[in-house]
């Protein structure tokens, strides 16, 4: 049975899990009823960091734009447009055992396309939630919640993996962003253009 993890909380995922390396990040929403009409594109990515909490290289972010990390250890598996329906509306693929040495931390953030221009923030998102599963088994190790803190962010950090001593571990983080994705660039070290 997974563990279903509270804001803040952290969990070892291999300490239970002995060889575990294929995992994935499944990142999934629903709008709710007070949307603004158009459609909400919400846009998964994942920063990959060393232990200064930013990116070595622009590389080092992987989204729609990048979907392959050059290591080959994170994958995203592509862009939702609408979030329509039940279960993950984005994935990212990440392979434990070929994250680079200088990596330390994997963070897991969602973000509004477009947001100022739609009117549109995580106020207007329910049911968002990140879970890891094996990718080999299907089985689902984690689950975090983020539960309706959000009013005005229009990107969100939702959890991390990362790096302790030989361990992987997961903090489920829920912390909101105003200024969309270039906020969050700019708190990894991402050059935006």
């Amino acid at each position: 049975m997974p563990v279903s993890l509270q804001k803040g909380q952290k969990v070892s995922l291999t300490k239970g899990n002995p060889g575990l390396s294929k995992v994935v990040v499944g990142l999934g929403w629903d709008v709710n009823q007070f949307d603004t009409g158009g459609d909400f594109d919400l846009d998964a990515a994942a920063f990959m960091l060393t232990d200064s909490g930013k990116v070595s290289k622009s590389e080092d972010f992987v989204f729609f734009g990048n979907l392959t990390h050059p290591s080959g250890s994170v994958q995203h598996m592509g862009d939702n447009l609408t979030g329509a329906g039940d279960g993950d509306d984005e994935q990212i693929k990440v392979d434990l055992s070929k994250v680079p040495a200088n990596i330390s931390k994997v963070a897991f953030t969602v973000t509004i396309y477009d947001a100022e221009i739609r009117h549109q923030n995580f106020g207007q998102v329910n049911n968002a939630f990140i879970r890891i599963y094996d990718e080999t088994t299907g089985e689902e190790l984690l689950r975090y919640d983020l539960g309706e803190d959000f009013s005005i962010e229009t990107a969100a950090v939702f959890g991390e993996l990362y790096k302790n001593g030989s361990e992987w571990k997961f903090n489920a983080i829920g912390s909101g962003y105003q200024g969309g994705l270039a906020a969050l660039c700019a708190n990894y070290g991402v050059d935006v253009e």
